[in-house]
């Protein structure tokens, strides 16, 4: 259990806020807690408080990586613009932040009468509205995966005069010489 320093300031019932300061306002200056479910009256359509965040991205799952190859096409992944790969109950994703090209600056969707089946079928119960997207097995970038797939199988090159019996690529280049 950790506890706040003494000189962090402290939640006050008049500003209903968190005990957190943000480095570029001032330090009394308290940063509002997010919102949570609890905090939206009864009756109330959670979507009219929400920054729709099921709207600005879409996960596919994907098959669990098993050899290097396998992470050799994650790595690809990761060489894209936007895609991370996260691991969420033991199903790996494919995690693209893309905004839907529909909503509309007020958080709405533009084409709500007619939005794709997987829009209508998606509800307020278990969406992501107070959800922080805490994975153990995150992955931003191609470098990452590579080195998660080292301490799986070992290292891909582990002698560099000698590319690894199993290594999908040769190791990077050396750069070009300056004349």
């Amino acid at each position: 259990m950790s506890t706040a320093p003494p000189s962090a300031p402290q939640p006050s019932p008049a500003n209903n806020s968190a005990p957190v300061t943000n480095p570029g306002r001032s330090p009394d200056a308290p940063i509002p807690r997010p919102r949570r479910r609890s905090d939206v009256p009864a009756g109330e359509n959670l979507c009219d408080h929400c920054t729709a965040k099921c709207c600005r991205y879409f996960a596919l799952p994907i098959d669990e990586p098993v050899s290097r190859k396998d992470f050799d096409f994650i790595r690809w992944y990761l060489l894209h613009d936007r895609a991370s790969v996260f691991v969420d109950e033991e199903t790996w994703y494919l995690l693209v932040h893309t905004t839907c090209k529909h909503l509309q600056a007020d958080h709405r969707c533009g084409i709500y009468a007619t939005r794709p089946q997987i829009c209508r079928d998606y509800t307020t119960k278990d969406c992501e509205f107070e959800d922080d997207w805490c994975y153990e097995r995150y992955f931003e970038t191609p470098e990452q995966i590579d080195e998660y797939a080292d301490a799986i199988f070992g290292p891909q090159f582990a002698d560099l005069k000698r590319p690894a019996k199993h290594a999908l690529r040769s190791p990077k280049p050396s750069g070009l010489p300056v004349i």
